[in-house]
């Protein structure tokens, strides 16, 4: 039980992360999205270590992030 809370809460945070990240994307805020994309790879990563998701979901997400930022103006 303690451990789904941990992972719960984890998921969320880099959810969270992604979701802002891709408002700022959608705004056409090249520049927030840029550092919110740090901070969702950040958020990635840890999920990733502390075994929450899979080191292949976590490059999937990251890349499609990549892709969306070279894609705002």
């Amino acid at each position: 039980i303690k451990a789904t809370e941990r992972n719960k809460a984890v998921k969320s945070e880099f959810k969270t992360a992604i979701r802002k990240f891709r408002e700022a994307a959608e705004a056409g805020n090249r520049d927030e999205a840029e550092a919110l994309m740090r901070e969702a790879s950040q958020q990635l990563d840890k999920a990733t270590s502390k075994g929450v998701i899979h080191s292949n979901q976590a490059a999937n997400k990251k890349a499609r992030m990549a892709t969306r930022l070279n894609k705002v103006a």
